[in-house]
């Protein structure tokens, strides 16, 4: 694999591919972990960020796993997707980058495992027979795809999302996206905003409408209001419902990061935003697990609104 780092980490051998994909996330994971209160494992998390912001639709694991093999990569696919969909070929001797991809089967209603896994551990369920089972998730397995850069053939499309990357557009659509997302929005002209000097602010709307209510002071500036409205509506789907103050303070890393990553997908420029990840100190790996599970799914839904 061509790559500029080298500590990248590549998964060669077959026999023993799955775990070791599995315990360099959850090594990355624990050394972020030990090195909360460092500038370094803040710029870590950085990389990990601009990673998730190109590849929003797959989970924290899998960027992660890309970050690991191949920082540099820009879009991925797989081997066949390269051929068929965009007339462009692998070049020989370039190195695969392994992700986990989803194994979809029949599966046991009660188990949830497939049928052969079923009978191997012996699952009693009997009442209906496996060709009458639905399908579902049942594990994942390592997948094999490959960054533009490995390939050669014909130039890729522009992407939809490109009309997206001027703020004159993006701010109406995030008011637009406010009741799929579940927030009522407000741009307040800066005469009249009173939360001093806050960007924004995510509230109730009442003390009996709980509806979550996002403020942006306006400004000309829309790129800018546009990363406060994203960062907000993070903040709603978030931690809304969050009493305890410590865990708001360190939830406010999530939405900051939400906000990067949303922000970076659609074209804005969101290198201004500082992660000091000392407020996780305390925080062991598998809390840490659901913060990245948290940023990653939360900067999905928002962009899968905005791309309605």
């Amino acid at each position: 694999m061509a790559t500029s780092s080298d500590s990248s980490v590549s998964f060669e051998e077959t026999d023993t591919r799955h775990d070791e994909m599995h315990s360099t996330i959850e090594e990355w994971i624990d050394d972020l972990v030990d090195r909360v209160d460092d500038a370094q494992a803040s710029e870590e998390f950085q990389e990990w960020l601009d990673i998730q912001s190109r590849y929003h639709d797959y989970s924290h694991r899998n960027t992660l796993l890309i970050k690991l093999q191949y920082p540099e990569a820009t879009k991925v696919a797989g081997y066949n997707t390269w051929r068929n969909d965009f007339d462009r070929h692998v070049q020989e001797g370039e190195q695969a980058i392994w992700i986990r991809a989803p194994i979809i089967t029949k599966r046991c209603p009660e188990c949830e495992n497939s049928p052969s896994y079923h009978e191997k551990i012996g699952c009693e369920y009997n009442e209906t027979s496996p060709d009458e089972w639905s399908k579902g998730l049942v594990g994942f397995k390592p997948a094999p795809v490959f960054d533009v850069s490995q390939t050669e053939g014909e130039p890729l499309p522009e992407l939809e999302t490109a009309a997206m990357g001027d703020a004159d557009d993006l701010v109406p659509a995030l008011k637009g996206a406010a009741d799929e997302l579940g927030v009522k929005v407000r741009i307040v002209d800066a005469n009249d905003w009173n939360h001093g000097d806050a960007k924004g602010v995510c509230k109730y709307r009442s003390l009996h409408d709980l509806q979550p209510v996002v403020e942006a002071r306006a400004r000309s500036n829309l790129a800018d209001l546009a990363v406060t409205l994203i960062h907000e509506y993070a903040h709603a789907l978030l931690h809304f419902d969050i009493e305890n103050e410590p865990e708001r303070a360190k939830r406010e890393v999530e939405a900051e990061a939400v906000a990067y990553i949303v922000g970076r997908y659609f074209g804005l420029d969101t290198s201004g935003s500082a992660f000091y990840l000392a407020a996780w100190q305390g925080d062991d790996s598998e809390v840490i697990q659901e913060r990245l599970g948290r940023i990653s799914s939360t900067a999905q839904e928002i962009i899968g609104s905005l791309e309605k």
